[in-house]
């Protein structure tokens, strides 16, 4: 079922970057613009939340079908669809003239936009094995992950020139034409014969399946808490660049610029990593550099109750470099537990990751984010909670396995 890298289309890494980047970005691209929708609908901080919210929430919910949906009709139809709503909702949100209106097109915009997510890593799992895989799962996470660091920066730019609307008409325009590029470009990697049915019931039956594997449930954990830590940073930009740096908006690199460095430099070592050295090394490398930026994060914030610029900021170079080193390989072990379901692991992987990510954002950030030292003590206790479900993950494997050699 699965083609050589040889086989696959070149344009393929490009798409797949393009559907990555959508649903992060579109979380973090409005934060800039929060002074101005509040001042333009008369909301307060608490109702502005709503946005990102709203967004995660729909995203959740629907990420649980998506994938389950490309199982049975194929990967480029729902693709396709989502994509194409996405830019209808983005322009919708440009156009709001009431906060209900702009919280019902998030809303829409975040049904659509994890179908790209989802989708996308089970057609990477279609089409490459091994290494390749691996690699090609790096590039992917990177800019997954680099999205909701760029967001921020690019929507602060549109607001010089602009106003808020802007930013959902650039959504729209990039989903526009991404939609066309994949009717143009994307060939199905899911053929009819490995097709399975869409029902409410097996669909259920299913994900009950994934729970009862046992080693699923902690690298499901593992997977999904892995990025958290560093998003409680993200989530909490706005405040930190703006209450604790007293910044203005163009502040948001000082904070973003060292999570792209350690990402991109993650992703570098990661796809090294991939035709060198075991998956278990890599991501055990990648913990290891989570828990010592965590302990970097603890330090400096005990020293110095007030951050100091760059100092303050530098370990995140640290934690986005374990966060990529990690995720991609988290990510295939987790598909490859379910090889003729990958759609559907991916959907629970991508409903896990962003029902806690709502609640970083949502809970965890709002209580956090008035001082450095709360910040690394969420963190650390987000990351310790990976590291032990990772382990809980091997011990379970190497348990399977001697009870397979006994037998």
């Amino acid at each position: 079922m699965n083609a050589t890298p040889r086989a696959v289309q070149r344009s393929l890494p490009v798409l797949l970057a393009g559907l990555s980047m959508i649903g992060p970005f579109s979380i973090d691209a409005v934060f800039p613009a929060f002074p101005l929708i509040g001042a333009q609908f008369g909301v307060d901080n608490a109702q502005l939340q709503q946005l990102i919210s709203v967004y995660l929430l729909t995203y959740a919910a629907m990420s649980l079908f998506h994938g389950a949906l490309s199982d049975a009709v194929g990967r480029k139809p729902v693709l396709v669809a989502g994509i194409a709503v996405y830019a209808l909702a983005s322009a919708g949100a440009a156009l709001a003239t009431s906060f209900p209106m702009l919280l019902a097109c998030r809303g829409l915009q975040g049904m659509c936009a994890g179908a790209g997510l989802v989708v996308g890593r089970a057609i990477v799992r279609d089409c490459y094995e091994g290494a390749a895989a691996q690699q090609l799962m790096s590039r992917v996470m990177m800019i997954f992950s680099i999205a909701p660091v760029v967001a921020p920066m690019v929507g602060a730019q549109i607001l010089y020139f602009g106003s808020w609307h802007g930013i959902f008409w650039v959504l729209m325009g990039f989903t526009a034409v991404l939609a066309a590029a994949l009717v143009l470009l994307l060939r199905e990697s899911h053929p009819p014969q490995a097709r399975t049915r869409f029902a409410p019931r097996e669909l259920l039956a299913g994900y009950a399946g994934f729970g009862r594997d046992r080693p699923f449930r902690p690298l499901l954990v593992s997977c999904s808490v892995n990025f958290a830590g560093l998003f409680l940073y993200i989530a909490s930009a706005p405040r930190i660049v703006r209450d604790l740096l007293h910044l203005s908006a163009q502040g948001f690199p000082w904070l973003f610029l060292p999570v792209v460095a350690g990402l991109m430099t993650g992703a570098w070592l990661s796809g090294r990593l991939a035709v060198r050295r075991s998956q278990v090394y890599t991501v055990n490398l990648g913990y290891l550099s989570m828990l010592a930026a965590c302990a970097l994060h603890l330090l400096l914030a005990l020293v110095s109750p007030e951050p100091v610029l760059p100092w303050s900021m530098l370990p995140l170079i640290l934690h986005g470099i374990g966060v990529q080193l990690a995720f991609p390989t988290l990510t295939l072990l987790l598909l490859d537990r379910f090889p003729h379901h990958r759609g559907g692991a991916s959907s629970v992987q991508a409903f896990a990751s962003l029902l806690l990510c709502s609640v970083v954002a949502g809970v965890l950030s709002p209580l956090l984010a008035g001082h450095m030292l709360y910040l690394a003590l969420g963190a650390s206790g987000l990351t310790v909670l990976g590291w032990l479900s990772w382990r809980w993950y091997r011990r379970a494997v190497e348990t399977r396995e001697a009870v397979g050699e006994t037998a």
